[in-house]
């Protein structure tokens, strides 16, 4: 298998990635929720608006708990290296403050 990617110009244990136009845009979100079973992590992406009372998941991420990890200490280093070059970033309060489900709107009743 190495000899035909080395026929393809690729060298040993890269991939190939490809990024289409539609995705490459990005997606915006200002909020991600984290769940997990024996088998699995889940992160939903989500974006909260000013005054609108209902948040949207823009993306779901499913992966394997050792994807996760992988994940997470990506995360971490690269967190490290931009604050390195750009200074401490500032939390908007703790981990486990309560997740403003109005966000500022009018409340709403379930």
């Amino acid at each position: 298998m190495s000899d035909q990617n080395n026929n393809q110009g690729n060298k040993p244990n890269q991939i190939n990635i490809e990024l289409t136009e539609d995705v490459s845009s990005g997606t915006y979100s200002n909020l991600s929720i984290i769940t997990h079973s024996p088998s699995e992590f889940i992160v939903d992406f989500v974006q909260l608006m000013p005054g609108v009372p209902k948040g949207k998941v823009q993306s779901r991420i499913i992966l394997t708990p050792d994807n996760a990890k992988k994940l997470m200490k990506a995360m971490v280093e690269n967190v490290q290296k931009y604050e390195q070059q750009h200074g401490t970033i500032k939390e908007h309060g703790p981990m486990g403050t309560p997740i403003p489900m109005n966000f500022g709107g009018p409340n709403t009743e379930a």
